[in-house]
């Protein structure tokens, strides 16, 4: 009990020591425990809605698919579930704006991408429609309002039935725009008024638990020979599910990366905090063993300094990631998918690692440092350590420049060369907060770098894509364009030393001035007839380099799996949507048919655009528009989808610095107790006491920071390394602008926590630091 009490005296006497390490405890709870849920919560969540919603494993597209035809392919091995139905988009006209609305028809007995429905009811009748909630809510319709929509050039209109939501438009597109772009649901039976006829142009297949899909694929291609066969597309290539695994897959690597980090710097700080507290404190040892108390049980009464702290900063790591982390998971979640009712709630049980983590360093820290202590007799330990012999400074060799040097500065230069491993283990704090704080700017502007490529590399004014089947060879371009160009998109897998993986081929012509590539260091580079570029996200996981030949499998059914050995021409810089680029002249070499599906275009002015794309919009052929603007809300997108989690870790970056200087700085004052009683004793004022402490605070904060610049560099690469992916790259180079920020912040942290333990200074006191054991 009497331990117990002096552990809380310790706490008290150094308070500001104590809150410091629990705050950095707090912060490395606070990552670990929002991360967490928000990786584990999103993981399991879509993994349950796929399945009970029967996400369909495969798109089989047609231009024309009867019912008989549809009961004909179920027979087919290794399909559990199939479904034929019609999808078209139509459009909605309202006062500011045009919206696309993406329609599909839904069987009676509908049991593949079955709807949640939100309010009211199924679309069973003629003229009723299940509207998206999202697009309802941008538009303020209900349930029973009545919609106009244009379809095939005529005008219908349907009574909403319903609002939901689907499991396969979980993810709608790029920016998850829910105001121009919506999802809706009709019955069957309203197909003949707008098609003049039933039929179906899409089957969704969903295949028997454990079977190939490619295999299954390949059937039904093989079983279609006769119909109007266009394309099949595998839920892995659709946007929704390889955008959504892609999330997981990045938050289960923050969830381990940046607590891990966070938990490494605790690490540092506990140490350096215990082990000096421990060594201050060697006389109090000594008097502890004099009076009979175990080894054991000191080692145990010092360890119970970190954890409380842990406990402490991990219960309040906890609560702040509850009532500030899930919040904003919650509202970015919503921002970026569709995914109804979905809860992130933090677990009891996540508080449980932090205490351990941070309690298990703690609990080391202790028993290293307290060893050497613990094996000395009571009477050594309570009397002082010998002074250390110093021997002279090479710049003591100089006299001139010896002389030259004020008397603060000797004592400065000396007090540092004298405890060489307290100055050390001093810097060794502040370079790794100096790291931290490089590395969190780093990443954020990294992340803004990502979105400003988007406008550098896409420069044209619209992007057109065409419907399945449309020859764009022969399609009208209406005039005021300056240049187009055609564009089309292969789905591939790229296989290296028998390892593959998906990726998309872009094919356009060779003087497309509309799409630019980069190098790494930023220098433009230029299709070209013999080879293809090549996306650095590739190259770096494939060790892929310029003038190597890679495999490449087209994985489209109707080019039948066709393999192809392609030589790169160059890598290229794509931070978004990384891809491969090639020209018909060089697709040609392959025996492979070029059918562009998209056109870019640039128009001639402002005025011009207006007039092109209302050309466009009128053609029925044309699938879908895209302009700058589009492009500007993608790159927008990215920033805000991903910000918070960076400016949260700026934040606790500076905390984290903030509490290991402050921590560090504390514990050396506590050991001068006696250095600078005597300078107050030889009538020192406290200014110039202060002084003396701000400055050689300020000389290892200024040789940290030397040390921490080329460790920053590697540290930044190896995080980017681990969250970049072969489908996001993200920037592995730091500017000196971000450096100047954190290095600036680093003496402005330093410079707080001086003028924050200048009371300390002020409250020594002489006669009780002076006081000698002999």
């Amino acid at each position: 009990m009497k331990l117990f009490l002096k552990l809380l005296r310790d706490i008290k006497q150094s308070m500001g020591q104590f809150i410091a390490i629990t705050i950095v405890i707090a912060v490395g709870a606070f990552f670990y425990a929002g991360l967490v849920t928000y990786s584990n919560t999103l993981s399991a969540y879509t993994k349950n809605y796929f399945q009970e919603h029967h996400l369909s494993d495969l798109n089989v597209y047609y231009s024309q698919l009867f019912k008989n035809d549809v009961t004909r392919l179920r027979k087919i091995e290794g399909i559990d579930k199939i479904e034929g139905r019609y999808t078209f988009d139509a459009t909605q006209t309202f006062e500011d704006d045009k919206t696309v609305l993406k329609i599909h028809s839904i069987p009676e007995n509908n049991e593949i991408n079955t709807p949640t429905i939100i309010e009211g009811n199924l679309p069973l009748n003629k003229g009723e429609i299940l509207l998206d909630s999202r697009y309802a809510k941008e538009h303020q319709y209900r349930v029973g309002d009545q919609i106009t929509v244009n379809a095939n050039d005529s005008n219908v209109n349907f009574t909403i039935s319903g609002l939901g939501e689907n499991v396969e438009h979980a993810k709608k597109n790029e920016i998850q725009d829910h105001k121009t772009y919506g999802v809706a649901y009709i019955a069957e039976e309203t197909l003949p008024e707008i098609l003049n006829g039933l039929y179906f142009n899409e089957l969704i297949v969903d295949a028997k638990e454990g079977y190939d899909i490619d295999k299954l694929g390949k059937s039904i291609k093989a079983q279609s020979e006769g119909l109007s066969y266009l394309d099949q597309v595998k839920k892995e290539r659709t946007l929704n599910y390889s955008k959504i695994n892609q999330t997981i897959d990045n938050n289960n690597l923050m969830s381990k990366i940046i607590p891990l980090v966070l938990f490494l710097i605790e690490a540092i700080i506990l140490f350096l905090a215990m082990s000096r507290t421990i060594d201050s404190q060697r006389n109090q040892v000594g008097i502890m063993k004099a009076l009979g108390v175990k080894n054991s049980n000191i080692m145990l009464h010092y360890m119970g300094y970190p954890v409380l702290a842990s406990i402490l900063g991990s219960i309040i790591g906890c609560a702040l990631a509850a009532f500030v982390f899930i919040p904003l998971v919650t509202t970015s979640c919503a921002r970026a998918y569709s995914l109804p009712d979905i809860k992130f709630s933090l677990s009891l049980f996540s508080i449980v690692p932090p205490i351990i983590f941070s309690s298990a360093f703690g609990v080391l820290a202790c028993y290293f440092s307290s060893r050497s202590v613990l094996k000395e007799r009571a009477a050594q330990a309570m009397r002082p350590k010998p002074p250390k012999k110093m021997k002279k400074l090479l710049i003591e060799r100089v006299p001139s420049l010896w002389g030259s040097i004020s008397y603060s500065y000797k004592l400065i230069l000396r007090n540092i060369f004298l405890n060489k491993r307290k100055a050390i283990a001093s810097s060794m704090g502040v370079v790794v907060s100096t790291v931290l704080l490089i590395t969190a700017f780093g990443t954020q502007a990294s992340l803004l770098k990502v979105a400003d490529q988007i406008e550098e590399v896409y420069t044209y004014d619209l992007k057109v894509d065409y419907t399945i089947g449309t020859s764009l060879h022969t399609v009208k371009q209406p005039s005021g364009i300056k240049e187009s160009y055609f564009l089309s998109s292969f789905p591939i897998e790229i296989i290296k030393d028998n390892e593959k993986e998906s990726a998309t081929l872009v094919v356009t012509e060779e003087e497309n001035n509309l799409i630019h590539f980069f190098d790494e260091k930023e220098n433009g580079l230029s299709l070209e007839n013999n080879g293809l570029l090549v996306p650095k996200s590739y190259a770096d996981k494939y060790h892929i380099s310029k003038g190597d030949t890679i495999k490449v499998k087209f994985t489209a059914p109707e080019l039948k799996n066709t393999t192809v050995d392609m030589e790169v021409l160059n890598i290229s810089t794509q931070y978004s949507n990384p891809s491969f680029y090639s020209t018909p002249g060089y697709l040609k070499r392959f025996n492979i048919d070029y059918n562009p599906t998209t056109i870019l275009v640039q128009a001639n002015s402002s005025a011009d655009l207006m007039n092109v794309r209302h050309f466009f919009e009128q053609d029925r052929t044309v699938d879908t528009i895209a302009d700058k603007n589009d492009i500007k809300k993608s790159a927008q997108y990215i920033v805000k989808q991903n910000s918070f989690v960076f400016i949260m870790f700026i934040i606790s970056a500076i905390i984290l610095s903030f509490g290991a200087i402050y921590t560090i700085s504390s514990i050396n004052i506590y050991e001068r107790n006696r250095e600078l009683a005597t300078l107050k004793v030889l009538g020192y004022q406290k200014n110039k006491i202060n002084r003396l402490i701000f400055l050689e605070n300020i000389l290892l904060t200024s040789f940290a920071v030397i040390v921490a610049l080329p460790i920053s560099g590697y540290v930044y690469k190896l995080i980017v390394k681990a969250l970049s992916s072969t489908h996001q790259q993200i920037p592995d180079k730091l500017n000196s602008f971000i450096i100047l920020v954190a290095v600036l912040l680093a003496f402005l942290l330093t410079i707080v926590s001086n003028l924050l333990l200048r009371r300390k200074v002020t409250k020594i006191n002489m006669i009780e630091s002076l006081k000698s054991v002999e």
